[in-house]
């Protein structure tokens, strides 16, 4: 179970997601009873259904950024760059809208320090080191804000298996739906997209039944794009993300739990964060830092009692999360029944949900 090969599986590409569903809770739920294996088949908004008012679900607000932005070089080259670490940026000043981060930059030659980069709307980068395996430092700077000038010209960082282009799928607005409906924190690369399938009407939904939510923060980072490159998956670095979990949600997850109430994780960032954050006794702890747990068959789970997930890319970090908590047999079993079945798979697929 720690070989990279354990966790293939074949998926044809008309079975990968290219938008969301006609409305968020439409998409489709796979319920997975993670000690029998047994599985059971209902829309998302019937999710209600398994759950109880004992309960809490905790989600993650982070807000994705539209860090994507295409540029030139002053020599006219194209340069293509996605911001890595947003809330790790430096604002120099006030009154502008310079701005220090950690980006990929995309060029057909690699561009050397102290070049300019140059964007729409006056927008320059300047490179402040050598660029590494494609990273380096920018300056950027405006006459404005820069977050307000990201908002204008940025794209989403979309997964790599998503497909746009500029004559296909114009009616999607991904700035929208590749946002939960409650992003509130700037600073994540990629959407949660377990969080994808709520609406607000299912959250007040979920609400009236008694059922408590939380919310954490886990700015999920480019590492989540990377694959592994091990074939004992046991030597992979885990990549780092920057999370915060505030002293009212801890005391409201720690409270379910002392009373017999199930703590029900929304997606693979809500998993790693609590674990990662909690001590011997699974009871949660408040506070910020850098999350860098890896977890994978063998883990020992303290915290979380049921998962709301997607579907996960083969040899994916998140597949290997998956099963350790449900058994990696259990998890691609459903998964090829789903194939069969002809769910949605991905960031835009349809929900599993592991109790």
């Amino acid at each position: 179970m720690f070989l990279l090969s354990d966790y293939d599986y074949e998926l044809s590409e008309d079975q990968i997601a290219q938008k969301p569903a006609s409305c968020r809770d439409a998409s489709r739920l796979m319920v997975l009873d993670k000690n029998t294996g047994s599985t059971f088949h209902n829309k998302f908004s019937e999710i209600c259904d398994f759950i109880s008012p004992k309960d809490i679900i905790v989600i993650n607000n982070t807000k994705v950024i539209p860090g994507r932005l295409f540029g030139k070089k002053e020599t006219g080259g194209k340069a293509e760059i996605l911001i890595l670490d947003f809330t790790g940026g430096i604002r120099e000043q006030d009154k502008t809208g310079d701005f220090i981060c950690e980006c990929l930059v995309k060029t057909s030659k690699p561009a050397k320090q102290g070049s300019l980069i140059l964007f729409e709307e006056n927008l320059t980068a300047k490179v402040l080191n050598d660029v590494k395996d494609g990273i380096c430092l920018l300056k950027f700077s405006s006459s404005e804000n820069f977050e307000e000038i990201l908002l204008r010209i940025g794209k989403m960082p979309l997964p790599p298996y998503i497909k746009r282009d500029k004559d296909n799928n114009k009616s999607i607005d991904d700035k929208t739906s590749y946002q939960t409906v409650y992003a509130s924190y700037s600073g994540a690369v990629a959407a949660p997209t377990a969080g994808l399938h709520f609406t607000r009407e299912l959250l007040e939904k979920i609400k009236a039944k008694g059922t408590k939510t939380a919310e954490i923060t886990l700015h999920v980072g480019y590492g989540t794009f990377l694959p592994v490159r091990v074939s004992d998956i046991r030597e992979h670095e885990i990549h780092s993300e920057r999370y915060d979990i505030s002293f009212e949600a801890a005391e409201a997850i720690n409270t379910v739990r002392a009373d017999g109430g199930k703590i029900i994780a929304v997606g693979t960032t809500c998993i790693r964060t609590l674990e990662y954050a909690s001590d011997h006794k699974g009871r949660v702890l408040s506070g910020s830092g850098k999350c860098d747990l890896f977890i994978y068959p063998g883990y020992s789970f303290k915290v979380v009692d049921s998962i709301i997930t997607n579907f996960h890319l083969p040899r994916s970090t998140l597949l290997m999360l998956v099963s350790a908590f449900a058994g990696r047999e259990r998890i691609l079993s459903a998964y090829k029944e789903a194939i069969s079945q002809g769910y949605r798979f991905y960031s835009y697929g349809d929900a599993m949900f592991i109790q």
